[in-house]
């Protein structure tokens, strides 16, 4: 990928005009002069992404770019049936199925294909004599039903790897060339769907659907109905170019907000207390505020640094916790933690770079091994404590930037819906940054 380079989105054409490879990023432009800025990782993962080549026959579409298939594109059912046309090919020009008279298996040759009696047209013959006397359903089965004189001349001088390829039927790897039946106009009026479900609740693609009727009808009187995209078609293009979806539409909303006020994008976590998250869980076991106290359930409030995976803090909070344990918590990742009476030296801060008699001449103690910085960006979920005023305004007292998590899956997969991450609707927070949500954090 360098500049210059064209590619297709969902049927537009953008070209690359810089590439940042220190940040992972690349400005896109398009036909009208437009300019995002885009990663690599949601470059590569778009649904709809085609390479152009750098030259074009002047009225002739560009060519799909493919990589050469290989015998892993295939699954194993069709690879036992690409072995089995093959062997029927190796017969009929060497006398056995395996290629060779050392591998010759019991029965082979056959009368009909012993290369010392017959010649390789006769065997070829032979061949299509025999493929045309097996049954219907098992040569439809094993692709063998056109199998003709001709089709083994050509595959002639092929062996191994190549001729399984050549064997394999060539729309199980074909890669799809989109849909004939989306025009500029019929994509005109998906886009202005997609606009419209932002602002409503949650809609069946049956009911887009309608509403791109609705549109195509208003806009475009004279387009013929019949050309419309069926429910079915329409629901397979929705998939690819805008993913399975499953968001909260508010999470959905304030995404493509923030995705159109420029603050959207992919962080890149370099250094350590850049981004802290932060996770409740209840705790799967009971405990005792006392020791001849009831039993109770407690919360674990755990604060992981994004960069070197580790805790700089945790607390346990009898029943739920609030805004102020989340203060406490992020007090805790600032303040280095004082060594305790029999720790032993392995216990103390052990970071090359910066000794331990820095720390602890500052600190006024011995400091443990325990990783203590300012965060930068602070990631949380959407529970009640964590967007409290209280903890927002503390938040924003220490300097952090607020970052909603958000991790929504498709049913059975977990796809990633748009590529983006949403926001949450925080109190007063309305400079959010964003990033890609990393997967949940098993307690």
């Amino acid at each position: 990928m360098a500049p210059g380079r064209r590619v297709a989105l969902n049927g537009v054409e953008w070209t690359v005009e810089d590439v940042h490879g220190q940040h992972g990023r690349l400005v896109l432009v398009d036909g009208g002069g437009n300019a995002e800025t885009r990663s690599f990782r949601w470059l590569i993962n778009h649904a709809d992404l085609r390479l152009l080549p750098a030259s074009e026959a002047p009225g002739r579409p560009a060519p799909v770019s493919r990589q050469p298939r290989t015998l892993a594109d295939l699954t194993e059912d069709q690879l036992e049936r690409a072995r089995l046309r093959a062997a029927h090919v190796l017969e009929a020009e060497t006398g056995f199925r395996e290629g060779h008279p050392a591998r010759a298996l019991p029965g082979e040759p056959r009368p009909a294909y012993d290369p010392d009696r017959t010649t390789l047209t006769q065997r070829r013959h032979a061949k299509a004599v025999e493929m045309k006397a097996m049954p219907r359903p098992e040569a439809v089965r094993l692709g063998l039903q056109h199998l003709s004189f001709r089709t083994l001349e050509r595959l002639s001088g092929l062996a191994g790897d190549s001729l399984l390829l050549a064997c394999a039927d060539g729309r199980w790897t074909r890669r799809r060339s989109g849909h004939r039946s989306v025009t500029e106009e019929v994509r005109e009026a998906i886009f202005a769907v997609k606009a419209e479900c932002g602002e409503r609740a949650r809609l069946s693609l049956a009911a887009r659907h309608r509403l791109m009727h609705q549109y195509m009808r208003e806009r475009f009187p004279a387009f013929p109905a019949e050309k419309i995209p069926s429910r079915w078609t329409f629901a397979d293009i929705w998939r690819e170019w805008f993913g399975p979806g499953g968001a909260r539409p508010r999470y959905g909303r304030t995404a493509q907000a923030a995705a159109e006020a420029g603050v959207s994008g992919r962080m890149v976590v370099h250094r350590p207390g850049q981004v802290l998250v932060l996770d409740s869980t209840p705790m799967p076991v009971k405990l005792r505020e006392t020791v001849f106290g009831d039993a109770v359930t407690a919360t674990l409030t755990l604060a992981l640094d994004l960069y070197t995976h580790g805790l700089p803090a945790f607390r346990l909070t009898l029943q739920s916790d609030t805004s102020v344990d989340i203060a406490m918590l992020l007090r805790d990742v600032m303040l280095p933690l004082p060594m305790r009476e029999g720790w032993g030296e392995e216990m103390e801060w052990p970071y090359a770079g910066v000794p331990a008699d820095v720390i602890a001449e500052f600190t006024g103690h011995k400091v443990a091994a325990l990783p203590f910085f300012a965060p930068e960006t602070v990631t949380t979920d959407h529970g009640g404590p964590y967007k409290n005023h209280d903890l927002v305004e503390a938040e924003r007292e220490i300097g952090c930037r607020i970052l909603p998590a958000r991790v929504s899956s498709a049913k059975g997969s977990r796809t990633k819906p748009d590529g983006r991450p949403g926001t949450g609707s925080y109190p007063g927070t309305k400079e959010l940054a964003l990033r890609d949500s990393e997967p949940p954090l098993n307690h």
